[in-house]
């Protein structure tokens, strides 16, 4: 039997990667599993099947369980640390240092990726000024640090993408970064979404939702601050982080917004149940929320940028499930808004599940275990030599 490791970034919390693991865990349930941290709650466990997760030094490193990703310039060397070499198949998973692994020549290396290192290519100049490392004392002390360190993981990053066989990006848009930064081609297997937990039911209310993680780029402040100048539109806001405090302040003196905080998934999906339609300003790799807000048959406005324009279809389109705006502003959303309303009658219930349900779960299973054997046969025409099975002749 091939012997299969899947090495991922790290594992936190159940969330959209990690739903990603768990489906190549259903397609490779052989497979073990490697993370520089592992730090799960005991609740969120249920999709390892009982596996220990095998993890690196970082996860003995003092603080490492809330503050792991300090320790981002050590991860390049805790991954290189992994043993693979047991390995025939060697899964990465990755959005920063995972396909860094190290392989040799009879093993297959594919990586499955979320985006190249955005905070050290096209997002460092955004990181450094979130993290007020390029203005006054701490950007001279600190910020040129930053700096010079960022600059030496694209350079392990360009490299360590050499090692790769194979690439396959969750949307052509990050097909393109793959391209752009590595120079080399990816496949396009969309995440998936569980269409068959998301689905429509009951009526939909008078009121827009927005739900998110608070990050400076989901840009949910600029949301509020829309519907602050719409008194006569209700939105609902379900989500925290640290922009919690900024999207409290674009809502002071409006009524017709109201902001929830964190709230469960079950909440969550009643409330994308019942929105008139769900808002996303984010300029996103993917996107899992507006596709869960489309299985439930709510229309979707969203900023042109991105997987959005992957995931939605607009009003061009002859069965359309939602509609754009061209800039992260809250007129250009409010013109969305007037937009929507004045075409509402042409989105459909059943045009935004039928849409949502390209992406369920069984078309990544077939997309993904189609990727890995087309990867495999032609590894083994160009002359590649696994493992004998344990117990087999050498």
């Amino acid at each position: 039997m091939m012997k299969v490791a899947i090495v991922h970034e790290w594992m936190i919390d159940y969330k959209g990667s990690e739903r990603v693991v768990e489906q190549m865990l259903h397609c490779y349930p052989q497979a073990d599993l490697f993370a520089t941290v592992e730090f799960l709650p005991p609740e969120e466990r249920f999709f390892l099947g009982g596996r220990t997760v095998r993890t690196s030094f970082i996860q003995r490193l003092p603080g490492a369980r809330r503050r792991y990703q300090k320790y981002l310039p050590l991860m390049p060397l805790a991954v290189e640390q992994h043993d693979l070499s047991a390995y025939d198949l060697v899964i990465s998973s990755s959005h920063a240092v995972a396909k860094g692994v190290l392989t040799g020549p009879d093993q297959l290396h594919l990586c499955y990726c979320y985006s190249p290192i955005r905070y050290a290519w096209d997002l460092q100049h955004q990181y450094l000024h979130e993290s007020g490392l390029d203005r006054g004392l701490k950007g001279v002390l600190v910020g040129w640090l930053a700096r010079w360190l960022l600059h030496r993981i694209r350079i392990w990053d360009v490299r360590t993408a050499q090692g790769v066989d194979a690439f396959a990006g969750i949307s052509h848009y990050i097909a393109r970064r793959i391209r752009k930064v590595y120079r080399r081609e990816a496949v396009v297997i969309y995440p998936p979404v569980d269409v068959e937990r998301f689905t429509p039911q009951g009526a939909k209310e008078d009121f827009y939702l927005c739900a998110s993680r608070m990050t400076p780029y989901k840009r949910v402040d600029m949301v509020v601050e829309a519907f602050a100048g719409m008194p006569e539109r209700r939105l609902v806001v379900i989500g925290d982080g640290p922009g919690w405090e900024k999207a409290r302040a674009a809502a002071r003196g409006a009524a017709n917004i109201e902001l929830l905080g964190f709230r469960d998934s079950d909440v969550l999906r009643d409330h994308m149940r019942r929105a008139r339609a769900f808002v996303f300003a984010a300029e996103e790799d993917f996107g899992i929320a507006p596709l869960e807000a489309q299985a439930c048959g709510t229309p979707v406005i969203a900023f042109g940028r991105g997987g959005a324009l992957e995931t939605v279809r607009g009003l061009d389109h002859k069965e359309p499930t939602g509609v754009f705006f061209s800039q992260q502003t809250p007129e250009a959303l409010r013109e969305a808004v007037e937009l929507f309303e004045g075409s509402q009658d042409r989105i459909t219930v059943q045009a935004c599940r039928a849409n949502a349900e390209r992406f369920g779960v069984e078309n990544f299973r077939s997309g993904f275990t189609g990727f890995v054997e087309k990867a495999w046969k032609n590894h083994l025409a160009q002359g590649a030599n696994p493992q004998p099975a344990s117990g087999e002749a050498e």
